[in-house]
């Protein structure tokens, strides 16, 4: 019998069998733990339940201060409920520890008195699924786009931010790194998070980039959807 061809009875307890452990290790954390595993069977099937474990217990210290009965409450809510199940499904995927924070953060967020709607924190996170971790570093990077702005943070992410240069007579590799580089700030830009601002010469025409052939970027900053996301998933303090 080929491995990917099981009968259908035997699939689905296999299934059982990954959601029922899953629950279990859900319900070691106390209240995250607990609220995440009533929606968790139909969600995280073949899926790795150490990365939910590790994304509950980030939830739980993120709102072990929240009244347990007001967070409950919020199950009503079929918004918050969409949001907990994409939640799920976004952290089950995760590969770092970075990005369970971000989703813990955000779920979160969205219990507080000041938060946005349900509605809107699942929008934020289902824009949070498109970065990936090195595209959520550079928007954090834009919310302070001076030179010496953040200092910390960018020598702790120095190898991410360190500028690829790209001219007529780079390498393969240069001009690859270089790509990429770019194509994360596009990227950002695309999404609405981060805005351009077009060098412009004299007489208020755009100057052009004599490489790429494109509008000339004088500096870029995180938009105020991008600072709601920052803001959101727990990279910088409301302001």
């Amino acid at each position: 019998m080929s491995g990917d061809k099981l009968p259908h009875e035997i699939k689905a307890h296999a299934i059982d069998y990954v959601a029922s452990g899953a629950k279990a290790v859900l319900g070691v954390v106390p209240f995250a733990g607990s609220l995440l595993a009533e929606v968790a069977g139909s969600i995280i099937p073949n899926q790795r339940v150490d990365r939910i474990a590790d994304f509950a217990f980030k939830l739980q210290a993120r709102i072990e201060q929240l009244e347990e009965a007001q967070v409950r409450s919020e199950l009503d809510d079929e918004e918050f409920t969409d949001l907990l199940e994409e939640s799920l499904r976004q952290a089950s995927r995760a590969t770092s520890e970075a990005r369970r924070r971000y989703l813990a953060s955000l779920v979160a967020s969205s219990l507080s008195l000041d938060a946005v709607e349900h509605a809107e924190s699942k929008y934020l996170m289902r824009v949070l699924g498109e970065l990936s971790d090195v595209e959520v570093l550079w928007l954090r990077f834009f919310h302070e786009p001076t030179i010496e702005g953040d200092k910390e943070f960018r020598e702790l992410h120095a190898g991410v931010f360190r500028h690829k240069v790209a001219t007529i007579g780079s390498s393969r590799e240069e001009l690859d790194d270089h790509a990429l580089q770019e194509s994360y700030k596009d990227h950002l830009v695309r999404l609405g998070l981060v805005s351009e601002h077009i060098r412009k010469k004299r007489d208020g025409t755009p100057e052009y980039d004599t490489f790429t052939g494109k509008p000339a970027v004088s500096h870029r900053q995180a938009s105020p959807l991008g600072r709601l996301l920052l803001r959101s998933i727990g990279m910088i303090a409301d302001e």
